[in-house]
């Protein structure tokens, strides 16, 4: 590994002014899980690394009935699914942030550390595309607001301009009427990258009826996609197993894959038939067992 210099700002000022003064020379440490790995394998290069954890906002954890979840961008993995109301009213996130890597991992590595890594095959990021996440972004100009699904750009590039930082992910209140699921399928324990992975969001109306459905897929395309088609066919509709079958095989249509080590390009778009119909069915499940 190269040697760098450490920063450890404890405002979003500093650390925004440590970026815009380095550039593309330094780099943001939220958990270190992937930056450390990726410096010492020399796949990037760093004068500065600035460590963001020491900044209160990056490490909030909030929920409110009113406005919903606040998550710190720098917030540990492990704080998710042992958040007894978060883990309960965000399933899909706690499902996805319960696999990142193993438990010691997950004491480190963050959702926001997750996203901004912007691999395609990231846990975390559908889930939050499933949840409607906005990323709240500070930087030299001021702050601005982007949606999770428009967040990633290209493998491992995202909208991250100089000097900017991800400071909040900010997930909409939710109600007993609605539940989400995450799955991936791995092709074997030693391998944690998803071959494809689906996160699922449905809630029902009073009729029992679909009211509002959101569906994102990682590791089919170059970066996490939202499946806008099969979101808005199960609006509507009963929550059967015919259309989320259905459902499943509209997702299929923004998945464009590639053939790797992993599995091919044929077996990835079969998965993610079979992802969505069962992410659905466990968001319902939630849904009725809460009822």
């Amino acid at each position: 590994m190269k040697p760098f210099d450490y920063a450890s700002p404890s405002t979003i000022q500093e650390a925004t002014a440590l970026l815009e003064q380095h550039g593309d020379n330094a780099k943001v440490l939220a958990g270190g899980t992937d930056i450390i790995v990726q410096l010492r394998e020399g796949l990037r290069d760093a004068e500065i690394v600035i460590d963001v954890k020491k900044i209160p906002e990056l490490t909030a954890l909030d929920l409110c009935s009113e406005n919903g979840l606040t998550l710190g961008a720098s917030t540990p993995c492990c704080d998710v699914y042992e958040t007894p109301d978060v883990a309960a009213a965000y399933p899909a996130l706690a499902d996805s942030a319960h696999i990142v890597g193993g438990w010691q991992i997950q004491s480190r590595a963050s959702v926001g550390g997750n996203l901004c890594n912007s691999s395609p095959a990231a846990d975390t990021i559908p889930s939050l595309i499933a949840h409607n996440a906005t990323c709240l972004i500070e930087g030299p100009s001021g702050s601005r607001e982007v949606a999770a699904q428009d967040f990633c750009t290209a493998p491992g590039r995202n909208v991250l301009e100089a000097g900017e930082l991800l400071v909040t992910l900010k997930l909409p209140a939710v109600s007993d009427s609605e539940s989400s699921a995450y799955e991936r399928f791995i092709p074997r324990n030693e391998m944690d990258i998803a071959v494809a992975g689906a996160a699922s969001w449905i809630k029902l109306g009073d009729e029992g009826n679909i009211a509002a459905a959101r569906i994102a897929l990682s590791a089919v395309a170059a970066t996490p996609q939202f499946a806008q088609e099969a979101s808005e066919f199960l609006v509507g509709k009963a929550p059967t197993e015919e259309n989320f079958a259905q459902a499943g095989e509209l997702a299929k249509s923004v998945a464009s894959p590639i053939d790797d080590m992993r599995g091919t390009v044929e077996y990835r778009v079969n998965l993610v038939g079979v992802l969505v119909k069962r992410t659905l069915a466990t968001a319902l499940a939630r849904i009725q067992k809460d009822g």
